[in-house]
């Protein structure tokens, strides 16, 4: 794992350790039924042994704590922490001892040093120690670059480094997915639902501590992952929130756009900044990681040059009766239209008025609320369809089918019907 560089004999030598938690000791115990030749001998030792767990010797895992045989994995997101020790095995003084540590990744090199400053002299069998920590942020190969520099008696000034390299890991695999809503009626500006699938890719189980959503400076966020009891709070997963290894879990979360936000969140066009997750968890023996993601971005909804949507409609109209609807008609584009409006019968929708109607002019920007009357002849389910929209202007139509959908019920009986 280390390799040094400088092959000649150093005065000093220099140690490092990955610091990490201990973990608890695994059994491989034996065991034979009772009939067998060894009769309970194997089942004495086992509950003799210091390191089993009493009551459940046969279990793999014991009681005991270990330290880390080797350097094991370390996650993204994860602080790593290490210990670096320049020990001098000279019989003489060494004077102006310099110990750096440096972190290469693939993007940057940082100095993890705690002090960049030369410390005097080191005499025989003394040591300099030091402890340094990092956050980890990037996935991939990382280098631990440690450098000493120091001053022999005879003042010849000598330096070696060694290597340390390792690899991080992504240890959640996080996947989202937007969707629109409409969030006021009497608004032209859409609610956005985000969806946050966290699945665990590590191998041991996880504490999730904070999954929250942080948003843009546009939005308002709602988390909608408690369910309310008896005015008490409690979470959708329960009040031990584990992750298993490969376990999935969803988050959602409803974004509203600020009042002085929403008539651009609603209109514009392009890419829309949502904000960012924060992840926190704790594995093990309550080793704490974390993760924030880069700001989530959702393509806005393109409505063209003209948004049909409904102010008011009911969910459930009976067999035959005819219901009304409010339909708000808004102009996206950049130009004013002059807009006719057609209805068109379907097999199971029918319009109640004149289609053919001017509506007269619409200015960028501006909506009007229209009124309609529908007629259903079959029951079910029925999709609202059969609205057009022409500018006289352009000359250019606009259709809207499917545009919303109803319950139809017979108010009868079903041999009535």
């Amino acid at each position: 794992m280390d390799v040094n560089q400088a092959k000649q004999e150093h005065l000093l030598a220099l140690k490092v350790m990955r610091l990490t938690k201990p973990t608890l000791f695994t059994n491989l115990p034996a065991t034979c039924e009772d009939r067998d030749l060894p009769g309970d001998l194997f089942g004495q030792l086992m509950r003799q042994d210091p390191s089993t767990i009493k009551g459940a010797e046969t279990l793999m895992l014991g009681e005991m704590l270990t330290l880390p045989q080797n350097f094991g994995n370390i996650f993204l997101g994860e602080t790593f922490s290490s210990y670096i020790s320049v020990h001098n095995d000279s019989s003489q003084v060494v004077k102006d001892i310099l110990v750096k540590a440096d972190l290469q990744t693939s993007s940057q090199r940082l100095n993890l040093s705690a002090s960049n400053s030369a410390v005097a002299e080191l005499k025989p069998e003394c040591c300099i120690d030091d402890v340094i920590h990092h956050e980890v942020k990037e996935i991939g190969t990382h280098i631990l670059v440690c450098a000493v520099s120091y001053t022999t008696q005879q003042g010849e000034k000598l330096y070696f480094r060694k290597f340390f390299k390792f690899q991080v890991l992504k240890p959640l695999d996080v996947k989202t997915k937007f969707y629109n809503a409409e969030s006021d009626l009497s608004s032209v500006t859409d609610e956005v639902f985000l969806e946050a699938q966290i699945q665990n890719i590590t191998t041991s189980p996880m504490f999730m501590e904070k999954v929250s959503l942080e948003p843009s400076m546009m939005y308002n966020v709602t988390e909608l992952n408690m369910v309310t009891q008896a005015d008490k709070g409690e979470s959708t997963f329960g009040k031990m929130s584990y992750l298993q290894p490969m376990d999935t879990r969803q988050y959602l979360y409803c974004l509203k756009p600020k009042p002085e936000y929403a008539e651009k969140a609603g209109i514009i066009k392009g890419v829309t900044v949502i904000g960012k997750l924060d992840i926190v968890w704790k594995t093990n023996l309550g080793e704490r990681g974390r993760l924030q993601t880069s700001q989530l971005q959702r393509m806005a909804p393109g409505y063209g040059d003209i948004r049909l949507s409904l102010d008011l409609i009911p969910d459930t109209v009976n067999l035959e009766e005819p219901f009304d609807i409010i339909c708000k008609i808004t102009n996206c584009s950049e130009r004013t239209m002059d807009l006719v409006l057609e209805m068109c019968n379907t097999s199971s929708i029918h319009w109640c008025g004149i289609s053919g109607r001017q509506l007269g002019k619409l200015s960028p920007g501006a909506f009007l609320s229209l009124p309609l009357t529908v007629l259903s002849s079959v029951q079910g389910l029925q999709s609202i369809s059969g609205l057009r929209l022409t500018d006289t202007f352009l000359k250019r139509t606009y259709e809207y089918d499917d545009i919303a959908q109803v319950c139809v019920v017979c108010p009868f009986t079903s041999n009535e019907c």
